[in-house]
């Protein structure tokens, strides 16, 4: 399950981080901390929505 996880998290890490690059932009915060921490936030969000993701997918496999 890790490793589907960590394929999971290469798509859904990245989506999250460019979410929150653009949210920030959005919102008119143009400094460079403002973007590395909106894409780093969105980066370790991945982690456990990856996780769950594969976890969902993978009972469902299993069953």
């Amino acid at each position: 399950m890790l490793r589907l996880a960590s394929i999971l998290y290469s798509l859904i890490g990245s989506s999250l981080a460019g979410i929150g690059v653009i949210a920030v932009l959005v919102g008119g915060f143009f400094t460079v901390e403002a973007i590395l921490a909106a894409a780093g936030v969105g980066a370790l969000l991945g982690l456990p929505v990856a996780w769950l993701v594969a976890r969902q997918l993978f009972a469902r496999a299993s069953a």
